[in-house]
């Protein structure tokens, strides 16, 4: 199953600076995130490693093709998919610039309704932090996760100091993922599960097994 995913939040970064930027009396002041977004080379305090060669590529990647054209928008906390929820997205990274094995990034924080409660607790003095989510591949070395295949999907603004690790290991990043023959990533395991959910009433081991060779069809399609 080569082409299956973890989904990878890591532990929010919250050395970040605030800037407002006033234009005049007439024009509202646009809110800025400036700070290192990403780092590399070293274990994250999830334990995990990003090498710096393949982490470069992966942000000039997303570099021309998502901040360049102005489509870097991040949401408001993590949600549980590698998709992007325009109706949720808060703030909009508009560069992210190598410094060694870190890469800062600025945003700017959108007026969006999301955009909005990020700029009221930023001018609260509420401490808020980045964290990436990204889909790749990890292999344990000595308790030390090592990351390849990595593909950056968001960095998403954390309001919440205390985001749970249980959370994210138990929901985030239990569900593996797969890229499909069109490019975009789909949930593993999800349909079959599905299915396999609405047994029914009559011709149950029929069904079973239409369902597992169905399974068993799609994963051969994955080799």
């Amino acid at each position: 199953m080569s082409n299956v995913y973890n989904l990878l939040v890591e532990t929010p970064n919250y050395e970040l600076k605030y800037l407002v930027e006033e234009k005049n009396r007439n024009s509202p002041s646009s809110v800025w995130l400036n700070g290192p977004m990403l780092m590399a080379n070293k274990p994250n305090r999830n334990n995990r490693v990003y090498p710096l060669e393949e982490m470069v590529k992966e942000v000039n990647r997303y570099t021309d093709e998502m901040i360049r054209s102005s489509r870097a928008t991040g949401e408001l906390n993590h949600p549980t998919t590698p998709e992007v929820n325009l109706e949720r997205a808060c703030h909009m990274v508009t560069e992210l610039k190598q410094d060694g094995d870190i890469f800062i990034g600025k945003s700017k924080v959108l007026s969006t309704p999301m955009g909005q409660v990020v700029r009221s607790l930023m001018l609260d003095g509420v401490k808020l932090g980045v964290s990436s989510r990204a889909l790749g591949r990890v292999d344990d070395k000595n308790g030390i996760g090592h990351v390849s295949d990595f593909r950056l999907v968001a960095i998403d603004v954390v309001a919440d100091p205390s985001v749970p690790t249980a959370f994210v290991n138990g929901i985030l990043e239990s569900k593996k993922w797969v890229l499909s023959n069109n490019g975009e990533f789909e949930p593993f395991y999800e349909k079959f599960e599905q299915n396999i959910s609405k047994l029914p009433r009559n011709n149950k081991k029929q069904y079973l097994q239409e369902c597992i060779i169905q399974f068993i069809n799609e994963l051969k399609c994955l080799s």
